[in-house]
């Protein structure tokens, strides 16, 4: 808006400038006329001398700033003032007045060269005026435009702060929502973590019972298959039996290493063996009691004979039947023979975790059912 106030008052201003002129020195322009009046003596612009005012464009420069001739080609550094009515006004060096060559559209420049130039000002200004109304409307078309925008951006922004704001509330409503479940969760996993804990802290006390009376009892077997003679000692002759324990892994259980094992000792009775001697061999000791894969025994063939024509029929017969049987006795078998449990199975099953009390599983399925109903905000 600004650009189309500017280029109205140019407009203006170019109207303003009518045919009239008012009287001043030729070359001097409106704003320096006041600097040359007639009924004093003349100061150079730049004050460095004063001089009688008939000789302000007199064709000689007096003055060192080039003030004295504003209409003359006399100083070297002179500039004229072109009036230009009806157009823009305009600064030319003095050096261009009366060179022949029209240089301002009022032909003011040419006063005394005898060269005729013809006024075009009126035609420029009119030119001019066409110009600046075109680019008025064309600022002014530009500044609707730069409105339309401005408030479809405002309308913009005031949509994405709306939508901002519900995102920021639906934030806060979500942020509270599962603080509310947090909090739910954290209540009603408070007695099931309780009872969980003791469950298993209970299970972990029996099983380092357990742990410790299998040590016990496999520690006593272990001593009483040592004491060769039953006379309640170990001693190092006894030890010397079981190869497994040489430290050095050489082959040989010596004296000394069997010593070493029992404490420097000779022998030990059933105390010292389980404070001393059981936990340095405890892992390396193989009981005498293990049960072994008894061999299977080989089956006898009966080498078959030559049978008649008139027998293979009832051979065949007798097979069938015997097939039956057999069949019939492998099942009865099978039904009275009890499945076998490996060991490994055995040891998992003693470390399975039993379950959990009925108490302890109705918290847990309390707990189950309090987030259920926080979660979809219904009470059971």
């Amino acid at each position: 808006m600004a650009s189309v106030y500017l280029t109205l008052s140019l407009f203006l201003s170019f109207s303003l400038a009518v045919a009239v002129e008012i009287q001043r020195p030729r070359g001097v322009s409106l704003s320096n006329r006041h600097f040359y009046d007639q009924s004093k003596p003349f100061t150079c612009l730049d004050g460095s001398r004063t001089i009688p005012f008939d000789r302000v464009n007199d064709d000689y420069c007096d003055c060192k700033d080039s003030s004295d001739e504003p209409g003359t080609s006399a100083c070297p550094r002179g500039n004229f003032h072109c009036t230009n009515a009806g157009h823009r006004p305009q600064y030319i060096p003095s050096s261009r007045v009366n060179d022949g060559i029209c240089d301002c559209c009022d032909a003011t420049d040419e006063y005394n060269s005898g060269f005729v130039c013809e006024n075009t000002c009126k035609e420029m200004g009119r030119k001019e005026k066409e110009s600046l109304q075109q680019r008025a409307v064309i600022a002014q078309q530009g500044f609707l435009v730069k409105q339309q925008l401005i408030n479809e951006a405002k309308k913009g922004q005031e949509e994405k702060r709306r939508k901002l704001a519900e995102l920021q509330e639906s934030k806060d409503s979500k942020e509270d929502e599962l603080e509310a479940l947090r909090t739910v969760k954290e209540a009603a996993e408070a007695p099931e973590k309780e009872a969980k804990d003791q469950h298993h802290k209970a299970w972990e006390e029996q099983k380092e019972v357990l742990r410790l009376e299998k040590d016990k009892a496999r520690m006593a077997l272990a001593f009483l298959e040592l004491d060769d003679n039953a006379d309640g000692l170990v001693s190092v002759e006894e030890l010397q039996t079981h190869l497994e324990l040489d430290p050095d892994s050489d082959g040989t259980l010596t004296e000394p290493e069997a010593q070493t094992i029992l404490g420097e000792a000779a022998h030990v009775d059933q105390t010292a063996f389980r404070d001393i001697v059981w936990a340095s061999i405890k892992d390396k000791y193989q009981s005498e009691t293990e049960p072994e894969t008894p061999p299977q025994p080989d089956t006898p063939q009966d080498t078959p004979r030559e049978r008649l024509p008139e027998e293979e029929g009832e051979e065949e017969e007798d097979d069938e039947e015997e097939g039956e049987e057999d069949e019939d006795i492998d099942a009865e078998d099978d039904d009275k023979i009890p499945p076998v449990v490996s060991e490994t199975e055995k040891a998992e099953k003693e470390e399975e975790m039993p379950p959990y009390n009925a108490e302890t599983q109705a918290l847990i399925d309390g707990m189950l059912a309090s987030l259920f109903s926080a979660r979809h905000g219904q009470k059971l």
